[in-house]
């Protein structure tokens, strides 16, 4: 037999129990730290989860109550978007809209003297298409047609009205007048590609 352990089997009994102690208690704890302790990381690591699952749960569930209100809010934005749909021509009917403005003009009793477009300027899901008119009118004149043009049913922008070179024609004066004029258009999905 082997020496040491003779040695060993030699001592008192309370020595054999301590060092058989000792041993069971250096197992359970070599035992603890490779096998237990990585699965009490993982418990936490998924009682965390399980917490994160429980919140994202809770907010869905809110957002599940409400949807009623949320599809009813929708429905209501879609028309309100439709309704300012109205107000912005989309690109085809531009020229139409510059030409009502002509005939408004006209009709008002404006001589239109020039009228100049200029280029489109992007803002997102519309444009301004700004151009600038040059006519002749009494100021009365040029009032009416502020607003005619305001009883549009698009949005017109008249703007930097500048007056001059007044004369008297009969018993009214007439002026020479240089404006900004304003309208938007709806840029669609088609448009922001090509």
């Amino acid at each position: 037999m082997n020496p040491k352990l003779e040695k060993l089997l030699k001592l008192p009994l309370y020595q054999r129990v301590a060092i058989l102690a000792l041993l069971v208690v250096l197992l359970a704890g070599a035992f603890t730290w490779v096998a237990l302790l990585p699965e009490y990381e993982k418990i936490g690591e998924m009682d965390q989860e399980l917490s994160r699952l429980e919140a994202d749960l809770v907010q869905k569930q809110r957002i599940a109550n409400n949807l009623p209100k949320f599809k009813a809010e929708f429905l209501k934005l879609e028309e309100q978007l439709k309704a300012a749909l109205t107000q912005l021509p989309n690109k085809k009917e531009i020229p139409s809209l510059l030409t009502n403005l002509a005939t408004i003009a006209r009709d008002n009793g404006l001589d239109v003297v020039s009228f100049s477009p200029r280029g489109e300027v992007s803002k997102g899901f519309y444009a301004e298409v700004p151009g600038s008119v040059d006519l002749v009118c009494t100021y009365h004149q040029i009032a009416e047609f502020a607003q005619a043009v305001s009883k549009l049913s698009r949005i017109v922008n008249l703007s930097d009205l500048e007056l001059s070179s007044p004369k008297v024609e009969g018993d009214v004066a007439v002026l020479k007048i240089k404006c900004k004029v304003t309208t938007f258009r709806f840029v669609d999905n088609v448009d922001k590609k090509g």
